[in-house]
């Protein structure tokens, strides 16, 4: 079983919030943490902005990938939010089976 770590960036704590919930409580992520006012830098419509964001970090299957990017998206406000998949090579075992003991 292949697993990811989750990296998603949100406007505020209580978009990150609704996120983290609706997909742990979905079991489409085992856990979500949430890393306050991160300070971001990107570009977007042809310059470059700074926004305070909020972090989230995820663990879940990669198999579920479709389906958690699809229901980030139905309740994110941006209108590209970061969704991204890191997947994990290595850890420990007893945390990586609950991992997919979890999640759907």
């Amino acid at each position: 079983m292949r697993y990811a770590v989750v990296l998603i960036t949100a406007a505020n704590i209580n978009e990150a919030r609704k996120i983290a919930v609706a997909t742990v409580k979905e079991r489409l992520a085992a856990c979500a943490g949430i890393v306050e006012k991160i300070e971001s830098l990107y570009w977007w419509q042809g310059k470059v902005n700074k926004s305070d964001e909020v972090l989230l970090i995820m663990k879940t299957k990669m198999s579920l990938a479709k389906k958690l990017i699809k229901k980030v998206k139905s309740l994110h406000s941006y209108k590209v939010p970061e969704i991204i998949f890191l997947p994990i090579t290595t850890g420990n075992p007893d945390y990586l089976k609950w991992i997919g003991d979890v999640v759907e």
